[in-house]
C-alpha cells in the first residue's frame, strides 16, 4: 500500500511581509527612532565638517543615501496608510450594518 506523502503547505510571505512592515513602522515611529536619527544627522555634520562640506564625494553618499531611505519610507508609509484605511472602512462597514439593521426593527 502506498503512503501518500502530506503536501506542504505554501508560506503565505504577504503575511510575512505585513508583519515586518508593521514592525518597521512601529519602531521606526519611536521615541529612540527619534533619537538615532538625530544623532545620525549630528554624525552627517561632523563628518562634513572633518571632509569638508563642498567635497563632491561626500554630498554624493549623503545624497544617494537620502534618496534610498525616502524613497524606502515612501512605501512604508504608503503601506500602513492602506492597512489603517481598509480597517477603517471595515468599521463603518460594521456600523452601516448595524444601523440598517435596527432601523428594519
Amino acid at each position: 500500500m502506498k503512503r501518500e506523502r502530506p503536501q506542504a503547505q505554501p508560506i503565505d510571505r504577504s503575511t510575512h511581509l505585513t508583519r515586518a512592515v508593521s514592525d518597521i513602522t512601529g519602531w521606526l515611529g519611536s521615541f529612540p527612532a527619534i533619537l538615532a536619527s538625530c544623532f545620525v544627522v549630528a554624525v552627517w555634520f561632523v563628518g562634513g565638517a572633518f571632509v569638508g562640506l563642498g567635497n563632491n564625494t561626500y554630498q554624493l553618499v549623503i545624497n544617494t543615501g537620502t534618496t534610498i531611505v525616502t524613497f524606502l519610507m515612501v512605501f512604508i508609509i504608503q503601506n500602513t496608510q492602506n492597512r489603517d484605511g481598509t480597517a477603517l472602512q471595515a468599521k463603518l462597514d460594521a456600523q452601516s450594518e448595524v444601523l440598517d439593521g435596527s432601523r428594519r426593527h
